[in-house]
């Protein structure tokens, strides 16, 4: 149950996100429901293999490389979900970090721990 609620609550971030930021397109809710998925995935799966590869990186950034992995993620997620629509690097980036706080934001209000 907590999984399905952490689904929808990313999809209608996404939705509303991408509403308001300019270069991000999602055609339908059901379209931003599957970015949740595939956003979760990626993170699950591919974000640790990208981490331990660019370690070096990240140490010698004090950790900031892990929001160039973040954008890197939200691009994968572009190529692989149809109805979902980033123009950029740079505006991959800031939906990262947009869609980051705004999920720490939503879990904090409702009483979800990450």
């Amino acid at each position: 149950m907590k999984l399905l609620l952490r689904i929808l609550i990313t999809a209608a971030l996404v939705m509303v996100i991408s509403y308001f930021m300019k270069g991000v397109i999602v055609e339908q809710f059901t379209t931003a429901i599957i970015v949740a998925i595939v956003l979760g995935l990626l993170n699950l799966f591919v974000k640790p293999v990208l981490i331990l590869f660019t370690l070096p990186v990240t140490f010698f950034t004090l950790g900031l490389f892990l929001l160039v992995i973040n954008a890197i993620i939200i691009l994968l997620c572009d190529h692989f979900v149809d109805g979902f629509d980033v123009s950029s690097f740079w505006t991959a980036l800031f939906f990262s970090i947009i869609l980051s706080l705004s999920q720490s934001l939503v879990y904090q209000l409702t009483g979800e721990a990450k």
